[in-house]
């Protein structure tokens, strides 16, 4: 079970639960780059296919991605806005992650952007510095009531281009019905450390039938790499857009990703490739094959539903054993964003505000986001969430005095970065390449993805 399936990254991703088969679909982003670039080209007249109707009535689109479920809530937020503003009609357009980024990158190069855009963190620089993205701070948006490190995530020098959706944080999800069966107790997030989940997935995994294992893998997200790097002084980027770490520094990363593998503590490789091509209703935690598993935050409630039982978020391990060294960060899970070319830019900010501000609004996204950036709103629907939003509620709270400097944004061509950490987690596990011949040839391609 890989680490973080979803960008929430959804998100994307994650948040969220697109499965990895679908993931395997996703391009890196010189489509994205290619296609951005293009709307410089654009005559600067005209814009996007929103419409205004005789008696004044303003057409909006809203593209995300997403589940059923998403769409269903978020369908019902628009309701709740155009019963508020019946002069203003939005016009949904949503799909799955895997076609998402594909079709937003063609739309973008057409001068046909949808007006207002749900935009992940991966591309939100890449979009933002081609002129794509509206500068959100130029209009009626109350920013007031919003977390300030999730808020500054959709700031960069182009302006305030996206204003954050919900957030998360990363975590490691227990189950503890695996750890009782294995008769072995459930570690303490407080004072942990790495060494502790290595002993304690390896003790799981001994005392467990056949296929069961105390932890999934990490590796296939760069996310689990961003935690390590900052655990050890170093970081994923600069704020200039540069790599914040050495060949040596990810070797170490998977190195210690080896003996988790040669003590069984983890998955083997070839179960791990496997794994990664499941739903997340089908994962080694929802099913009872994994003890511990990486996830975002806002993904609990479907692992929760999808293993039929209580689960336990606990946060990272430290190399002190001292939670405040986790160096846990509040994520901004999605942004809502709007295209720089919008024919309405008043009414487009009025509906991300509307979003980010409004307790209807709430009540219908509630936390399939992630946990609601604004403090009065997540407030104020708090007894409309189910025990496992509740649960995801509390930890972000819990961590708040924990967490560390926020990290530098990713910058344009970091889309490619998860595909290069995936493959060469693979080479490693499966022998095709020492931990320090991937260091060096994943950091050297990194490097190259994000300098063009």
């Amino acid at each position: 079970m890989p680490f973080f399936p979803r960008s929430e990254s959804a998100a994307s991703q994650p948040s969220e639960t697109t499965s990895r088969s679908a993931r395997r679909r996703f391009r890196s982003t010189g489509v994205v780059a290619a296609a951005a670039a293009a709307v410089l080209a654009l005559s600067a007249c005209g814009g996007g296919a929103s419409t205004q109707s005789a008696d004044g009535t303003v057409e909006l689109r809203f593209s995300w991605w997403g589940s059923d479920k998403r769409a269903q809530l978020t369908q019902a937020a628009i309701a709740a806005f155009e019963a508020e503003n019946p002069k203003i009609k939005i016009k949904p357009e949503y799909g799955d992650w895997s076609g998402y980024w594909d079709k937003l990158a063609t739309q973008v190069a057409a001068n046909d952007a949808p007006d207002i855009i749900q935009m992940d963190e991966k591309y939100i620089t890449e979009y933002s510095s081609r002129g794509a993205l509206l500068d959100l701070s130029k209009y009626k948006i109350d920013t007031s009531k919003l977390d300030e490190a999730a808020l500054n995530a959709g700031r960069s020098e182009d302006g305030l281009t996206g204003i954050a959706a919900g957030i998360n944080a990363a975590t490691i999800v227990a189950n503890p019905a695996v750890f009782k069966a294995a008769g072995v107790a459930l570690p303490d997030d407080k004072t942990w450390t790495w060494e502790d989940f290595g002993r304690i997935a390896a003790d799981v995994t001994e005392k467990s039938p056949k296929g069961t294992y105390g932890a999934a893998a990490y590796g296939t997200d760069e996310a689990s790499l961003g935690v390590w790097l900052r655990q050890n002084g170093k970081s994923l980027y600069t704020s200039d857009g540069k790599l914040g770490f050495e060949p040596k520094d990810i070797a170490e990363w998977w190195a210690f990703l080896k003996q988790l593998s040669e003590k069984k503590a983890v998955p083997s490789a070839s179960e791990v490739v496997e794994a990664e091509a499941a739903p997340l209703d089908q994962s080694g935690l929802a099913t009872g094959k994994n003890g511990l598993a990486f996830w975002w935050s806002n993904q609990l409630p479907a692992l929760e539903k999808a293993a039929g039982a209580d689960l336990q978020i606990l946060r990272f391990p430290s190399k002190t054993g001292q939670a405040a060294d986790s160096q846990l960060w509040y994520k901004a899970s999605q942004f809502w964003s709007a295209s720089s070319r919008t024919k309405h830019p008043e009414e487009t900010a009025k509906f991300i505000d509307f979003l980010a501000n409004n307790e209807k609004a709430g009540a219908a996204l509630l936390a399939d986001r992630g946990v609601y950036p604004n403090s009065a709103v997540r407030a104020a629907i708090e007894p409309k969430l189910t025990p496992a939003d509740i649960k995801v509620v509390k930890f972000i709270d819990q961590i708040k005095g924990e967490l560390g400097e926020a990290p530098a944004p990713p910058p344009k061509g970091a889309g490619a970065i998860q595909e290069i950490v995936k493959r060469y987690t693979s080479e490693v596990l499966f022998n095709r390449l020492s931990t320090e011949e991937a260091g060096k040839k994943a950091h050297d391609e990194m490097k190259s993805a994000i300098s063009k």
